[in-house]
């Protein structure tokens, strides 16, 4: 059964290359993707303790930054997240601007009105959630 409301995105910019071009530019090239805004998620490796960086869509609860853990619905948690529950300090870059976070994953309710809100920037995440058991989690990211 196809996705209901999956709309394929222009995948020419991602993973490493689109980190790189980030930094380059101080967020001029990567910020906006596809329409949506971009950061920069710097996690500890669980395993390794080396840092790692991912480019990831974002969104806004207040003074929260807003993260899905979806990997297009890939039955396993991307390792970003499973780096932050290990480590939930990390750093988040905005265009220029680095700022230290404390991730947490939202629950119950609260997770309810935190999907609403991504999937309204990103309908896509309601496709990826229809090709996974899993229940894919929403990471606020709190400046600390």
């Amino acid at each position: 059964m196809p996705d209901s409301t999956y709309r394929p995105p222009d995948i020419t910019l991602r993973g490493a290359e689109h980190v790189a071009r980030y930094r380059e530019t101080d967020g001029e090239i990567g910020y906006t993707w596809n329409g949506v805004p971009i950061l920069l998620l710097t996690t500890t490796g669980r395993k390794s303790g080396s840092r790692r960086t991912s480019a990831l869509i974002y969104g806004r609860d207040g003074a929260d930054y807003l993260v899905v853990a979806s990997t297009g619905g890939a039955p396993r948690h991307p390792a970003w997240y499973l780096n932050l529950r290990a480590h939930p300090e990390a750093e988040i870059q905005i265009k220029a601007e680095h700022l230290p976070v404390r991730a947490r994953t939202a629950t119950g309710e609260e997770r309810d009105r935190l999907w609403n809100i991504v999937t309204a920037y990103w309908p896509n995440y309601d496709a990826y959630q229809e090709r996974t058991r899993r229940v894919i989690p929403v990471v606020t990211l709190s400046p600390v």
